[in-house]
């Protein structure tokens, strides 16, 4: 297939194109870094650099396109002005289904957030309901971050709803690779005291890459949604005890498929997508939450 991702030099799109690739797709990178030209540096796929808030723009590199994976994003609501990033994220998104439905693409995977809940970024305290969360959990975003996500699966459930194009919108937790395990999970590995709004979920790069390759093949109709996370907690705690301990009963636990469950249910994934995640933090850290020895 030929496939434009987007956002295709960042952590995330990085690992996407690279596995995409690797399965034997024509993939087409679009990001606002400036193409390189010197000889010697691999760059997977072919690159285009594109400004996809431009409607034209993103006419542009969807034309000729049989899938479309939509990782670009202003990834948080605190670096830039509230106006920017939503903008910035509802019209990307907007331009890039739009030119989509016009040009006949079959496939859009939507990169959508774990935040989408609410859990991250409120100005007022926000807690979800029950956990594991799963994809039946209310949507109460406050950000202008999780707004521009939420907008933007509607946008994908009024494209299948005018056109014969399929999506699907992925709800990754928190990302991780082994650049950064350690700087992000050290804390919470070694004291699960160290609180998240996702409930000490994550997901590692690699797996991710692999559910949006399984996305993009997939012939599920209509517009799904998936939250995408590791099974297990960042530090293998026992989520029952530990959801307790800190939340008392302000979460409503629901039935776990393993003592140091997620605080984010990937059933769904699992049982649509064929997804299973092989990857857990205990691959780049010890118990202390520190780097293991790289081969």
């Amino acid at each position: 297939m030929k496939v434009v991702v987007t956002g295709s030099r960042g952590k995330v799109g990085r690992a996407a194109t690279q596995a995409l690739v690797d399965q034997g797709h024509d993939v087409l990178g679009v990001d606002l870094v400036r193409p390189v030209f010197d000889a010697g540096e691999v760059v997977p796929g072919r690159y285009q650099m594109a400004d996809l808030t431009d409607a034209g723009s993103a006419y542009a590199v969807v034309a000729g396109a049989d899938a479309v994976v939509h990782v670009a994003a202003i990834p948080q609501p605190t670096g830039n002005p509230p106006h920017v990033v939503f903008q910035t994220n509802l019209m990307s998104t907007f331009n890039l289904i739009e030119a989509s439905v016009r040009f006949g693409v079959k496939r859009f995977v939507n990169i959508s957030s774990e935040s989408i809940v609410g859990n991250f970024f409120p100005e007022r305290p926000f807690l979800p309901s029950y956990a594991p969360v799963d994809e039946q959990h209310p949507l109460l975003p406050q950000d202008p971050y999780a707004l521009s996500k939420h907008f933007g699966e509607q946008l994908m459930d009024a494209a299948v709803r005018r056109s014969d194009i399929r999506a699907i919108s992925i709800r990754p937790s928190t990302v991780h690779n082994e650049d950064n395990y350690e700087a992000n999970l050290g804390k919470q590995v070694r004291d699960p005291s160290v609180l998240s709004g996702n409930l000490w979920s994550y997901i590692d790069v690699y797996d991710l890459a692999d559910a949006i390759v399984l996305a993009t093949e997939s012939d599920l109709p209509g517009h799904e949604v998936f939250y995408i996370a590791s099974p297990d907690n960042a530090g293998g705690h026992d989520f029952a005890e530990i959801l307790h301990r800190y939340y008392g009963d302000q979460i409503e636990l629901r039935k776990l498929d393993r003592v140091d469950a997620s605080g984010i249910s990937i059933e769904k994934a699992r049982r649509l997508l064929g997804w299973n995640p092989t990857r857990s933090w205990s691959d780049y850290l010890d118990s202390e939450g520190h780097n293991l020895p790289r081969n």
